[in-house]
Formats: C-alpha cells, structure tokens, sequence
C-alpha cells in the first residue's frame, strides 16, 4: 500500500505545477485550434505540438537512461491505455477523436481547460466535467461502450501481429517495412527527428519564439508527461506492478500510464457508487485533482479567480452536450488532447497521432461550422453549413459551396 500512495502523490504533486502554469499561460488546445481557424494565430497550437515534442524527447531520455520500460506500453495488461498495442483500432481512434473534438469546441474547453477553469472560479466548467464523467463511466463500467461502438468497429481493427510487427509505434512500422532489424535504434533516431523537428518548427514563428508564456507552457506540460512516464514505468512504478500482484484487492487502474483528462472524470463516478473507497483512487483522478488545485492555488495568489455563470439555457445546453460528447470521444479513442495529443504521442504510437489530427479536425470543423451558422442564422442549414466549412478546410469542391465565404 505505500508504494500505491507514493504513486498517487506524485500524480498529485506533477500535475499541481503543471496546472498552476497552464493556468497562467492559458494553456488549452481548443484555444490553440481556435487561434488557428479564426485568427491565423499559431502560438499556442505551437506550444501544444512543442510540449509532445519535448515529452517524445524525454520518454526518449528515460529510456536511453535505463530507467523506464517503455516497452509495457504495448500490453494491456501493464499499460493504461496500452498505446502501442499491436491491435490498430482506426475506427476508435477516427470516430473517437471526432466526437472528443465536436464536444471540446461545443463545451468551450477540453477536460484539462475544465479542470483549470473549475481552479479558477468557473461554475459552468463543473456541470461540464459532471457530464463528461457520466458518459465515461458509461463506456468505461458498462456495456455501453461495447454495445454502441465496438461490437461493429472491433471487426475492422488491423492487427499488425498477424504481419510480423510487433507494435504499432511509428519506428517499429517503419523498421519493419524497411527490413531493418534493430528497433531500440530506430526508435531513438525516430523521436529524435521528430521532437527536434517539432521544436525547430515552434521556434521558427517569431511570434511564437517572443512569447514566454507559450514557451513555459510548452516545457512544463511536456515535462509533467516525462515525470509521469518515469513514475509509473521507472523504478517506483515497476515496484507498483510487483506488489499489487499479490494483493487481495488490487487498486483501480494500476500500470503505466502518463497524463488524461477524461478517464478519471469516469472513474470519480465508479469510486462514488464503490463508496468513497480508497482502492478506487486512480492515478488518473490524483493527478486531475492536481491540476485542479494548482489552477486553483495560482488564481488565488495572484487574484484571477472569477465565478462564471451559464449566460442562458442555450449555453447551459451546449456546455453540457460537449461534456457528454467528450466523455464519449476521449474514452473511444483511448485519451484526449492531452491523453492523447501528448501522453500518447511521446510514444510515437500511430493511433496516438491519428486520435491527435481527428480532433484537430473535429474542432476546426465545428468552429467553421458555428462561424457560418452565426452570420448566416436560418439561412445556414446543417448541408449549407457543412459544406461551406469544408471548402474553407479545403476538403470540399468550393464550386459546390451555397454559402459565401466570411
């Protein structure tokens, strides 16, 4: 029980700086996705993409350095998500992303920015995280999940074993099309060209390169991930996995994991309806709970905090329909822009990187799509509004488009 406790601390006390920072530089991933359609602004998506890179180059570190088995990332019985798993699940990570992206635009932040907002003063953001903790559980304890969704995707997911690789990171897949038989190796060059590649991208904006707030943000959230990597896969959470082997009654969500926003709004509710048991506290939920009263200890010494109503019904709808999608989106597609976007992506696994561009896209669209919705009122249908969305993503024939361009 001890090491499950130093565990759980260390969730709480990575994700406590981390969300007093993210809170002082605005960071959030659907700002960043806004900033980008609406403004042509990409510092902060810059910053998003920079701290992935900055936690693909430290997982990297950690392994160059003995100290993490990255490897458990690969099995589902020693990772939480098991995001190398040689089983490509596509359809979860497209239909997932979607959906995660669609919610996060609609209930005005991901679940990290809902944390950070709940710190900060935000009522609405508490409604938010209720909504997406409910459909969460729904797909994470029942058969929901199961019955809505994978009983017809399961069918049409790849298993690369069946093709001789091993997993489905970005190094092993290209190790095995090239017929090249050292993967430690390749992987290292891989995250390496990649997380510099990355950086160099971020820093060739001027803009982005006179930001400090964009560049903290960056560091921090890339290296909260790296932390967590190391406490779960290093030496404490090796130790973790032996020990609990042998318990009678095994903690919640035990194995290597980094950091995700929406997993621990679902288990919050397993651990109410288990009775406030403490076995069911997850790594997950102390670290979400760390966010939450970093952002709140950063609003109050520094006077940020501000109580924030719904402005009407339809508001109070929205945000809680994007809870509700959310909760759906981030468990079917195994993590959120966090989760995901940057837990996953540090360990090159592919799905990650697809989950990651879905809900790019699921954002933007939704975000174009309420633009022209907007300025156009009755007049937008959803065929009218979709269409001129995806012409201005260029993704659909601008011939073709009923509404002018705004």
């Amino acid at each position: 029980m001890a090491i499950t406790t130093q565990i759980l601390l260390s969730a709480f006390g990575i994700t406590l700086i981390m969300g007093a920072i993210a809170n002082k530089t605005n960071f959030c991933t659907m700002g960043a996705v806004s900033d980008a359609v609406n403004m042509g602004d990409t510092g902060r998506m810059r910053a998003w993409f920079m701290a992935a890179a900055v936690a693909i180059l430290g997982v990297m570190g950690l392994q160059l350095a003995g100290i993490s088995d990255m490897s458990v990332t690969a099995s589902g019985e020693t990772a939480i998500p098991p995001y190398r798993t040689a089983t490509f699940a596509w359809p979860r990570y497209i239909l997932g992303g979607l959906l995660f992206g669609i919610g996060m635009t609609i209930g005005s932040g991901c679940g990290n920015k809902n944390l950070l907002r709940v710190g900060g003063g935000n009522i609405k953001s508490i409604f938010v995280l209720l909504a997406m903790g409910f459909t969460a559980y729904l797909m994470l304890f029942t058969n929901f999940g199961y019955n809505v969704f994978l009983k017809w995707m399961t069918p049409l997911f790849v298993d690369f074993s069946s093709f001789g690789v091993a997993d489905q990171s970005v190094s092993t897949l290209i190790g095995s099309a090239l017929g090249i038989d050292n993967p430690k190796l390749l992987e290292y060059i891989v995250a390496t060209v990649i997380g510099l590649g990355v950086i160099l991208w971020a820093f060739k904006s001027k803009d982005f390169r006179n930001n400090f707030d964009n560049i903290l943000a960056a560091i921090v959230v890339g290296l909260a991930v790296v932390a967590a990597w190391y406490v779960t896969t290093g030496p404490m959470g090796q130790q973790w996995l032996e020990e609990v082997e042998f318990m009678d009654e095994r903690p919640l969500a035990v194995g290597a994991q980094a950091l995700t926003f929406v997993q621990p709004t679902g288990q919050f509710y397993h651990w109410a309806k288990g009775g406030f048991n403490s076995n069911l506290v997850s790594f997950a939920m102390m670290a979400g709970l760390g966010a939450l009263v970093g952002s709140f200890l950063y609003s109050i010494l520094f006077r940020k905090f501000r109580i924030e109503w719904f402005a009407g019904w339809r508001d109070f709808i929205n945000h809680i329909a994007g809870g509700l999608l959310m909760g759906i989106g981030g468990v079917l597609g195994m993590g959120c822009t966090v989760g995901q976007g940057i837990s996953g992506v540090s360990t090159l696994a592919l799905g990650s990187f697809l989950t990651m561009a879905s809900i790019i896209f699921g954002s933007a669209l939704t975000m174009k799509m309420q633009y022209y919705k907007l300025v156009y009122e009755d007049e937008a249908g959803l065929f009218k509004t979709l269409a001129a969305s995806l012409a201005d993503l260029k993704l659909w024939p601008n011939s073709l488009r009923q509404l002018e361009k705004v």
